[in-house]
């Protein structure tokens, strides 16, 4: 048996979700983009609602919800304001790679306390010359004594400057590829860690992007998560939990271009009647609507899948990579219909067209993605 309904609590779940995000997310949503303020009031508000860090386990006690459940709460807050909703969300891939180590005394001293307090971390993996191809990273860790100590630096990091600790993944064995990275969690005030300058970038200003550079960081061997060589198994396995939700959000953005779009074509009129009785503009809007839906299934298969723990590898690239097209052929489909007002930052969409093209991009560009779903078809498959 089939059943595509949510249960009683997670119907709960969403529209607490969504009540938060036309209070407390959309009404500040133009004051964050236009000022690249990090919104730490609205982050605060979430914790206290339990918006946050919900995917923490029981036995740390956190809420231990699924993917699934987060994936409800990304889409209500992204359709907000996906720069807020990619800040609020920025605990979840650098938490995964410590869920699925499940090192009970690290997870103690840096995951509990997120569930009583207002902390916030960071996935810092991404390189100046190594984005996409995780295995090209230059950041070492030497064993010296009981302690590790990192150099390099790291680009693009979400949360840079406001995380209280960072997973960072290191080469403890350069020579053996990605059999030679490994995990390691790294309170930010530790000595030797210097937070570059806030990226301006095209859209989602209220995420704090920034480089991080470690120079000499110690950091004691009970940081390390699970052994040597683990670190490129555990980065990975993160993207199964948290693309998904990354696409959740896409899928959030999408559904608020479609709500302007529609809105508008019902008002605006030319040759005496509502765009919206223009075939050219209701097949735009029908195009949103069939997209969009189809996109969300392929974010609840992947993430129903990882809740049964099942593999959802191929599932949740076909989640990403799909919802991310479609929030920028959403965005731009709105664009249009707004027509030159549209282009104007006096409304809504043109917001949107800036933030939807970073779906494209981080947590592994749509060429990775469809990279990583042939390989599923072809590799896997004895093909």
């Amino acid at each position: 048996m089939i059943d595509f309904s949510l249960s009683e609590e997670q119907q709960m779940l969403q529209e607490m979700a969504r009540d938060f995000s036309a209070k407390e997310i959309r009404p500040v949503a133009e004051h964050h983009d236009q000022t690249g303020k990090y919104p730490h009031e609205v982050l605060g508000k979430a914790h206290e609602l339990g918006l946050l860090n919900t995917h923490i386990p029981a036995k740390y006690e956190g809420l231990g919800l699924g993917v699934l459940e987060g994936c409800l709460i990304a889409e209500e807050t992204a359709w907000g304001c996906t720069g807020i909703g990619t800040a609020m969300e920025a605990n979840t891939l650098a938490q995964c790679p410590l869920i699925v180590a499940d090192d009970e005394d690290i997870n103690k001293r840096f995951l509990t306390p997120m569930v009583h307090e207002m902390k916030l971390c960071a996935y810092a993996v991404t390189e100046p010359g190594a984005g996409s191809d995780v295995q090209g990273i230059k950041t070492t860790a030497r064993k010296v004594g009981d302690d590790y100590v990192i150099n390099g630096q790291k680009m693009w990091i979400t949360n840079g400057s406001v995380a209280d600790w960072y997973f960072v993944l290191a080469y403890t064995d350069a020579d053996a590829r990605h059999k030679g990275m490994t995990g390691f969690v790294v309170p930010a005030d530790t000595p030797g860690i210097t937070v570059g300058r806030k990226e301006i970038n095209l859209g989602q200003r209220a995420s704090d992007t920034r480089g991080i550079t470690f120079e000499e960081v110690v950091v004691p061997a009970k940081n390390r998560l699970g052994l040597e060589g683990q670190g490129w198994r555990l980065a990975m396995a993160a993207f199964d939990h948290s693309r998904p939700l990354v696409a959740s959000a896409a899928v959030g953005l999408a559904r608020a271009a479609m709500d302007h779009a529609t809105e508008y074509a019902t008002v605006r009129k030319t040759f005496g009647r509502p765009i919206a009785r223009h075939q050219a503009v209701s097949f735009k809007i029908a195009d949103m609507a069939k997209d969009i839906e189809a996109a969300r299934l392929l974010v609840r298969l992947s993430a129903w899948k990882i809740d049964q723990g099942m593999r959802n590898t191929r599932e949740a690239a076909m989640a990403k990579c799909f919802a991310a097209d479609t929030a920028v052929k959403a965005a731009m489909d709105a664009v249009q219909i707004f027509g030159g007002n549209g282009y104007s930052t006096e409304y809504p969409v043109e917001k949107l067209l800036r933030d939807s093209k970073i779906y494209q991009i981080y947590e592994g560009t749509c060429e990775i993605q469809r990279l990583i779903i042939a390989k599923e078809i072809f590799e896997r498959a004895g093909r």
